[in-house]
């Protein structure tokens, strides 16, 4: 830094611009490798489109009803439970206030089948 003009000599500016070079790098190449949990299922699957019930369940319904549904958690234990087809398909794609959130802007209704399936096939685990 020249001190009577109170500006960066050649070299700092230079480095500057290295190092800020190297942390836009850094930058870009981070985000072009994360996504979101909440992002990736904010878009609508086409009616046809294969879903991993599982993983579906763990990154968005995981959050809420713990162990893959198994046990209760910030929402209820689904594994086992007593309310019909008609009330979990309702319950997801419409939430309850206050409790959790509707997909029906995120799921297709052949998709919340899946889902209500897979809460269906819910076993505890073995060992």
């Amino acid at each position: 830094m020249n001190r009577r003009t109170a500006q960066p000599t050649f070299e700092a500016a230079k480095l500057n611009h290295g190092v800020m070079t190297l942390l836009a790098t850094v930058l870009i190449a981070s985000l072009a490798h994360t996504t979101p949990a909440q992002a990736q299922s904010a878009t609508a699957a086409p009616d046809n489109a294969p879903i991993n019930v599982e993983q579906l369940f763990a990154t968005t319904c995981g959050w809420c009803h713990s162990d893959g549904g198994r046990v209760a958690g910030k929402g209820p234990q689904l594994m086992d439970t007593k309310r019909d087809d008609d009330f979990l398909h309702n319950r997801i794609k419409n939430g309850k206030s206050g409790a959790m959130p509707a997909f029906d802007s995120t799921f297709s209704d052949a998709q919340i089948d899946q889902i209500i399936k897979y809460i269906r096939e819910l076993k505890p685990h073995e060992g």
